[in-house]
């Protein structure tokens, strides 16, 4: 029972993956960070925004469509990315993640704004115009 629960949960978490990784029409694809590629990620895009969250995390799920819709919006311009912190804890201890889900602005490789909370898709396009268009 515990193998095939753990099996079911891991296709599930692969299709999570591939949906996020493979973008539809029109997107620009949302990039999937890890202990290992995290600090290239931050060098290579100029604007970006890390989406911190857990699959347990229900705001977090709530979160997720609303990231999907700002990444085709403001595709090739700002960049999006998902940390899982759950499988990169080591991340989120370092930048000191206590609450999920937690969006982190970098410009030219620096942090300079967090969100922490599932806000409305309203409320982050303020704050994504007014990090970035300064």
């Amino acid at each position: 029972m515990d193998e095939e629960l753990e099996r079911l949960r891991a296709k599930r978490m692969e299709e999570m993956k591939q949906r996020i990784m493979t973008p539809a029409s029109g997107q620009s694809g949302i990039l999937i960070i890890t202990q290992d590629n995290f600090a290239t990620v931050v060098r290579e895009n100029q604007n970006l925004i890390i989406d911190f969250w857990a699959p347990w995390c229900g705001p977090c799920r709530m979160l997720a469509p609303v990231i999907e819709q700002l990444a085709a919006e403001y595709a090739g311009w700002i960049r999006f990315a998902k940390c899982n912190t759950d499988e990169n804890q080591q991340i989120a201890y370092q930048y000191g993640i206590s609450a999920i889900p937690c969006l982190f602005f970098i410009k030219n490789g620096s942090i300079v704004h967090r969100v922490a909370g599932a806000l409305p898709k309203e409320h982050l396009d303020m704050q994504i115009r007014s990090v970035y268009t300064q």
